[in-house]
């Protein structure tokens, strides 16, 4: 029975990283395509979309017969229950590179505001964060996740830097508030994506150590 148990455990393993590659590679495609405007390559990343949200069924049904049939130990139902919580926020990581390349689609025709390199910045380590965040899982590293959570604060001064910067030039200049909206909106997509590395970095904590932060006294 226990070996039956390891075996499906290294299953759910296996798709938690084929999961987590998936959005690794939907994550760097959009950096790409913003750095380059790079309509077609956009294009791509959408579908990435539905294979993760195929991935979320799969981990999902497999979690469910681990807890129904296993009748795990603490430690692993721990495991087995972050994971459920871990996969909804990579499926919203998975929704926001989707909704992230439709707004570089309809950019990509204008002249992009310098912000544009914040905004890479601020991508660049969210997808760092979102891929040592599920790797931390995988491997068991309280370490590697506690570092994660040091990086969000990163993206957030990124995040408001560029919200602040973008006020004042729509207050200078009223022609520039369209596209002021749509550098709003990707940098609150990155933004949230790091908010969501973090809700999974904090799930690899209690998975290992039976404590969640936000239930802290």
């Amino acid at each position: 029975m226990r070996k039956r148990f390891e075996d499906q455990l290294n299953e759910l393993n296996r798709l938690m990283t084929k999961m987590g590659e998936l959005l690794d590679e939907a994550l760097k495609m959009t950096v790409e395509a913003m750095a380059s405007k790079d309509i077609d390559l956009a294009k791509k990343v959408i579908p990435h979309d539905k294979a993760v949200d195929e991935m979320e069924k799969d981990i999902e049904a497999l979690c469910m017969r681990l807890l129904m049939q296993q009748q795990p130990v603490a430690r692993d139902l721990r495991f087995v229950s972050s994971a459920l919580k871990i996969i909804t926020d990579m499926e919203r990581i998975g929704d926001h590179t989707s909704d992230i390349s439709e707004n570089i689609i309809y950019m990509a025709k204008e002249d992009y505001s310098p912000h544009i390199g914040d905004i890479l910045n601020m991508a660049d380590i969210a997808t760092q964060m979102v891929k040592d965040s599920i790797r931390a899982f995988v491997q068991k590293d309280l370490e590697l996740a506690q570092e994660v959570l040091t990086k969000d604060d990163g993206v957030d001064a990124i995040f408001l830097k560029v919200k602040l910067e973008l006020v004042e030039k729509m207050r200078q200049d009223a022609s520039f508030g369209e596209q002021a909206l749509d550098i709003m909106m990707i940098a609150k997509y990155f933004e949230r994506i790091g908010d969501h590395a973090e809700n999974i970095a904090e799930w690899v904590e209690f998975s290992i150590t039976g404590t969640h932060r936000k239930t802290r006294g």
